[in-house]
């Protein structure tokens, strides 16, 4: 197969920790062309999508006592060239958010591959569809307790009556600009006016879970059905658990609620063409669906010895297949 990534600059990227370097390290394994791309070298030409295309080798990185090492240099880029995307099996969209209007101009050019005849992971329409924090509202089973608004005294109503809760912007990523609110505190009003811009932008508040404490686990899905987990555990005087606030990871099982919540969104993730997806849950409870770039394969093969990159590159395979 010969498959595309649109991804940041590769040279930004952590080959140790990246998802997006484990699945093209996976399919490059599996003896499949790889190419990369970025979102600023998309095009429509008479009415298909392409894209500048450089084919890339990669030097797998080393598992060496319990942690990833990679060579020095880890890659090599070559075969510069303009390409038809619909001439790719497959197309994986791994730009990071927040979803910018660049990011959207993106996933419109996306629309333009025929993807009776190539696979787009993720469907564009099912990226613009997926905030990743207004998403999960729609499975109301699964869920904390949640309001979205931009309301100050909405906002002040709902704190009160659950004693705390947490605060969280709708476009940022890695935890950023999430807070923890409490009813008493004297920054209360400015909290809320700065993170809703004076009461322009609407922001998700949820009842707080002191199951936090315990970890906030990631579960990686594949068309709707669950791979692997890990447990996210916050640092030291943080009460965020991402591993972009410092956070460590540890290995974890997927108990039965969590079972159930995978099940409540499998049908609807599939319809959306939401292949590769990560969710967050906190004590039995929902609270995020990541579908733009969902990591955490590195950590979860360290952990656990698996090799979750080969089952998402079969799955292409066997999807490519049913193309032909």
């Amino acid at each position: 197969m010969k498959l595309a990534f649109i991804i940041d600059p590769i040279h930004q990227l952590d080959p140790c920790h990246d998802t997006s370097i484990a699945l093209l390290e996976a399919a490059q394994t599996l003896g499949h062309e790889i190419w990369v791309t970025q979102a600023n070298l998309l095009s429509v030409v008479e009415g298909k999508a392409w894209a500048v295309l450089e084919r890339l080798e990669l030097v797998p990185v080393q598992l060496v006592e319990g942690r990833y090492v990679a060579a020095n240099p880890w890659y090599k880029l070559s075969d510069h060239a303009p390409v038809c995307l619909e001439t790719m099996d497959a197309v994986f969209m791994r730009i990071d958010p927040p979803v910018t209007v660049p990011y959207l101009y993106a996933t419109y050019i996306l629309d333009y591959i025929d993807q009776n005849k190539t696979l787009v992971i993720n469907s564009p329409r099912g990226i613009r569809a997926a905030n990743e924090k207004m998403y999960a509202l729609q499975f109301t089973k699964a869920i904390p307790e949640t309001i979205v608004t931009a309301k100050k005294e909405f906002i002040r109503q709902f704190v009160e009556a659950k004693g705390s809760a947490i605060l969280k912007p709708l476009g940022n990523k890695g935890g950023e600009g999430i807070l923890f609110l409490e009813p008493n505190d004297r920054n209360f009003n400015s909290i809320i006016e700065l993170s809703t811009l004076q009461g322009q932008v609407p922001v998700m508040v949820q009842t707080f879970l002191p199951e936090a404490k315990e970890g906030d686990k990631r579960i990686i899905l594949l068309n709707g059905e669950p791979i692997g987990a890990l447990n996210r555990l916050s640092a030291k005087g943080e009460f965020r658990n991402n591993m972009a606030t410092g956070g460590t990871v540890a290995q974890t099982q997927i108990t039965p609620r969590e079972l159930d919540i995978c099940a409540q969104l499998a049908e609807t993730l599939r319809k959306d063409g939401l292949i590769f997806v990560g969710i967050d849950v906190i004590g039995g409870y929902l609270t995020e669906v990541n579908v733009t770039t969902p990591t955490g394969i590195r950590e979860i093969d360290r952990l656990d010895g698996t090799y979750l990159g080969h089952q998402v590159i079969k799955w292409v395979e066997q999807s490519a297949q049913s193309k032909n």
